[in-house]
């Protein structure tokens, strides 16, 4: 066992920080952009992230519990505590095929008492999603949560780049475990920007960046010895989930991410780690 570990250790040892090889990790340029460690043409990586997520849609929620040992529902639960919704929120929650956002966000507001009060409107989500498959498991899951569509909670096949959606509709955006699969996160960002209303608030639930080397080079045997093989037996998808692994790899760390949110035009931008980095919460408001 120890001799495989060295072995797996001096294999990783001589790439750059994040597993970069001078042939994945180059930043695009022109009409190139990455799909995971891989070098692909812009107008090919949202056709190849949707066959992803088709893949993975019936066992994603299982196998988000497996692969985080179920601590991803502490993180979207702490998620949404930050976001503390006010009654009268309207909220877009981008990428947020399957539900776990919107459905807690319902709950919190259930749980406060605050769902039925009329005082500053009646509070709406609607869920925005490019993946027909994962929104579909998500109104499944709404049915047998008691959810009703059309008056809890919406459901919008579209584009997070090009979202079909008025200037000023929304008082808050959520975007959890999506951001890092679009093909220009600049563009989403400047949709989130667009469609919020002034004093609208941005919040971005994604893996982010150890800081830690000894608990980083732990976080990446688990990551890439062990995810992939969990998604063959679970979900019967290795490919997805080795993508899955690389295009966290491939996201920009903390501070970077926190440029781009500023440089679409927000204010208050903050960021807080949780779990030594393997993922963080973005807020930001646009004032």
């Amino acid at each position: 066992m120890f001799s495989r570990l060295r072995s797996s250790a001096s294999r990783f040892k001589n790439l750059p920080r994040r597993f970069e090889s001078s042939t994945t990790f180059q930043s695009p340029t022109g009409n190139k952009t990455h799909f995971g460690f891989q070098t692909v043409d812009e107008d090919l990586k949202s056709t190849k992230v949707h066959a992803v997520f088709d893949s993975v849609a019936s066992s994603y929620d299982l196998m988000n519990d497996a692969m985080s040992f179920g601590i991803h529902r502490v993180w979207k639960d702490t998620f949404m505590l930050r976001m503390s919704p006010t009654p009268g929120t309207k909220l877009l929650d981008v990428a947020g095929g399957t539900g776990d956002i919107a459905f807690r966000f319902l709950n919190y507001l259930k749980t406060e008492s605050l769902l039925s009060n009329d005082k500053l409107g009646k509070s709406s989500v609607t869920v925005s999603d490019i993946n027909q498959a994962m929104l579909d498991v998500g109104k499944r899951r709404a049915e047998k949560l008691g959810f009703t569509t059309g008056e809890d909670i919406n459901w919008l096949h579209a584009d997070a780049e090009n979202l079909p959606i008025d200037d000023d509709t929304y008082s808050a955006y959520t975007i959890a475990f999506g951001i890092r699969n679009v093909t220009h996160i600049d563009k989403v960002l400047d949709e989130a920007y667009r469609v919020l209303k002034p004093g609208g608030r941005f919040m971005c639930l994604e893996f982010s960046h150890v800081n830690n080397e000894a608990l980083q080079w732990m976080y990446d045997q688990y990551s890439f010895q062990m995810i992939p093989v969990m998604g063959q037996v679970i979900a019967g998808e290795w490919k997805a989930y080795q993508y899955l692994v690389e295009s966290i790899r491939k996201f920009p760390s903390q501070e970077n991410f926190k440029e781009m949110i500023q440089a679409a035009g927000f204010s208050q931008v903050t960021y807080e780690n949780m779990t030594f980095g393997v993922v963080a919460i973005h807020s930001a408001f646009k004032l």
